[in-house]
């Protein structure tokens, strides 16, 4: 045991994992376990994969906890193989604690002496993190641990939080304010109010806007339940009515239906806010009102085709007006397609003079197909 011990403190960086099997016991809770040495906030430590049935089970591990946890599994299995570059140590076990040793070649190699593993070294949050909202939203259990059938939630969640990350890397303004305009059940919201306080430490001001006063209401003392004294939810229609009119720095509109997402998109440009991330949803309106009329009518001869289309002009006219009012702007694939088909984000950023370049050529088109599209009706009427 104590030379297996040496091999996975000193030889770390060459092991690519570690296969636990054949318990010595038919009530062992654990039928076998894969361990790989994995990076988790900068600090070096051991992931294990517990199978139990067909459910898999997550563990971190800790440097300082790992020879305990070692010296458990050599007393509970009897066949410990570790996977290094080039070569397999074998340690077989018996019952009486007696420990053969054996070597092998393999053609295994480590693509990266950094040995962060791929499910962690993606992620800003991490099993284990005591995030509430993630617990009420059932991706992680009491314990904060992900629920199997949640790994695809907890993908889109940690995928959302990188992209505003990658936006806020060189930003040292540490007051933030932010509208989320269709918050619905708002656990994504909470999570942000989360990263911003927890993981960026800024002082953040949140507000979150949504038609359903019962929805509002429950939101508002959830966020009160976690002590959140910064995050606020009002009932209102971004259609219609007066919103916050002081300095914002950041709008978020994910899944606002149809033309909600428009006036979200206009309200943030008017207000000349900084970081603005939609996820657009139910693009109806250039579907419903789009007519033949040009070289692209083969487009719109099937039903299924032409919504499409008519969804990706929509994305594609909303990014190109943010980028005439002066935003930089990226198109990104917000999830895996297979996870969820309203999938694509605006990302967008203030960063220079506005100009009219590229609502020439949506008018051109818009006279062609005779289409209605909200935002450049709205960005129309802001310059009259």
């Amino acid at each position: 045991m104590e030379e297996a011990n040496n091999i996975f403190f000193k030889e770390r960086e060459e092991i690519i994992k570690i296969s636990v099997s054949s318990p010595f016991s038919k009530d062992e809770e654990f039928n076998k376990m894969t361990i790989r040495p994995v990076i988790i906030k900068k600090s070096p430590c051991f992931q294990a994969e517990r199978f139990k049935n067909n459910q898999v089970f997550h563990l971190n591990i800790s440097e300082s906890e790992f020879s305990a946890f070692l010296e458990d599994i050599f007393k509970k299995y009897a066949q410990i193989a570790i996977f290094k570059n080039g070569e397999t140590i074998t340690f077989s076990i018996s019952p009486n604690g007696k420990i053969k040793k054996s070597s092998s070649k393999n053609n295994l190699k480590q693509k990266s002496k950094n040995t962060e593993n791929n499910r962690q070294k993606e992620y800003i949050f991490n099993e284990g993190e005591n995030i509430p909202a993630l617990v009420d939203l059932g991706v992680f259990t009491p314990d904060f641990k992900i629920v199997n059938s949640k790994y695809d939630k907890f993908k889109q969640i940690n995928r959302f939080i990188e992209i505003v990350n990658d936006a806020f890397v060189n930003d040292k303004n540490e007051n933030i304010t932010i509208l989320d305009f269709g918050c619905g059940k708002s656990y994504l919201t909470f999570i942000i109010y989360y990263f911003f306080t927890e993981v960026k430490k800024k002082n953040v001001r949140i507000i979150g806007y949504d038609l359903k006063k019962d929805v509002v209401e429950n939101c508002n003392k959830i966020a009160e339940k976690y002590g959140y004294k910064n995050l606020k939810f009002v009932v209102s229609d971004v259609t219609k009515d007066t919103l916050y009119d002081e300095h914002i720095d950041m709008v978020i509109s994910l899944h606002a239906c149809d033309t909600a997402t428009d006036f979200a998109l206009n309200y943030a440009i008017k207000k000349n806010v900084k970081y603005i991330f939609s996820v657009p949803c139910c693009q109806h309106e250039v579907n419903k009102t789009i007519k033949k009329g040009g070289d692209f009518d083969i487009l719109l001869k099937h039903g299924l085709i032409k919504e499409r289309m008519s969804a990706l002009l929509t994305d594609s006219i909303r990014a190109s007006i943010l980028e005439d009012m002066g935003y930089s702007v990226d198109v990104l694939e917000f999830v895996d397609f297979s996870h969820s088909p309203k999938n694509i984000m605006i990302r967008a950023k203030k960063t220079k003079k506005p100009s009219n370049k590229n609502r020439k050529q949506i008018k051109e088109l818009q006279e062609k197909y005779k289409f209605d599209q909200t935002l450049y009706k709205l960005v129309g009427e802001n310059n009259e």
